[in-house]
């Protein structure tokens, strides 16, 4: 297992790409995070946004995992950035170089640091589009997966994930290369995946299909109060999910798409949603933000789970 101590409670950041745009602003085309590395300003814009988290962590003495910022970092959103084949893959491990960088400054033995290589979907973030077999899923992103496991990364994490069969690809190619992965899953307001899904069906099926495969699993880029009621307490398929990376805004992801300024909710209430999961789902221990948090809302995790 990757997370040995099970008291340990990990942070992680928050919503990197909204804090990008709509605080830093930086335009990132097609919400490609990575395509900042490419120049010094970028490069050191997403360095010091690591660094707010890092200092957190160690403030708190809590564990860090470092998610890369590579998302988007897949062949299909490569190409229409601009990236082949070749330079998508030097995208990954320049990602990876830059958070090896970070884990060898901010390293301290009460604040242990992981490092992630961040999956995400073929398609979109929030709807599942044109679904992948689990087949053509794994063979999609062994790419990604394989650079990550000769860059020197603990572990990968599948973030969004609105379908089944392709988190089941997702977790074979990882396997393939004797790499842990994780498995994030994006809910509707109704608590379900997007493609309809229930949350315990999916993970009992990801599970099923690859002996199960995934270290834990997550729920990210949704809301709380969207997915709190779908959890069944004592459910042995809810004690498989450790990590909550919550929204700050209620709203859905449909309105979410449309909307063109940043709702960031109320990080204080943010850092009491994240309590109250905790004291009903104590497994939860690793904790951070999704669209529209950022250093203050995962404060005030720190404020109200940890200190």
């Amino acid at each position: 297992m990757i997370l040995k101590d099970n008291d340990q409670i990990y942070l992680t950041d928050g919503g990197m790409e909204t804090s990008l745009i709509f605080q830093e602003g930086f335009d990132l085309p097609y919400f490609a995070a990575f395509d900042l590395l490419k120049h010094r300003q970028g490069r050191e814009a997403i360095k010091k946004y690591y660094e707010k988290y890092a200092a957190l962590a160690i403030r708190s003495r809590t564990g860090f995992i470092l998610e890369s910022p590579t998302w988007r970092a897949n062949s299909d959103w490569g190409a229409k950035i601009g990236y082949n084949k070749e330079q998508l893959a030097n995208a990954n491990r320049d990602s990876i170089d830059l958070l090896q960088d970070i884990r060898n400054e901010f390293s301290v033995p009460e604040s242990p640091i992981l490092i992630s290589g961040c999956i995400g979907p073929r398609g979109d973030g929030y709807q599942p589009g044109d679904c992948m077999t689990s087949e053509k899923a794994a063979l999609y992103h062994y790419d990604q997966v394989k650079t990550f496991s000769e860059s020197g990364v603990d572990m990968v994490s599948a973030l969004t994930m609105t379908y089944v069969d392709e988190a089941i690809g997702i977790v074979r190619a990882a396997q393939s290369v004797n790499l842990p992965v994780v498995i994030s899953f994006t809910t509707e307001t109704d608590g379900n995946l997007p493609d309809g899904t229930s949350m315990k069906e999916a993970i009992e099926l990801v599970d099923k299909e690859t002996a199960n495969g995934p270290e834990y699993y997550m729920i990210n880029c949704a809301h709380p109060d969207h997915f709190s009621n779908a959890l069944e307490n004592e459910a042995s398929w809810v004690k498989r999910i450790q990590g909550v990376r919550a929204n700050a805004s209620r709203k859905s992801h449909a309105e979410l798409d449309e909307s063109e300024i940043l709702d960031s909710g109320n990080p204080e209430e943010f850092g009491q949603l994240y309590q109250a999961l905790r004291s009903q789902f104590p497994q939860f221990r690793i904790l951070g933000g999704c669209c529209g948090t950022d250093h203050r809302h995962v404060g005030h995790i720190c404020t109200y789970c940890i200190n």
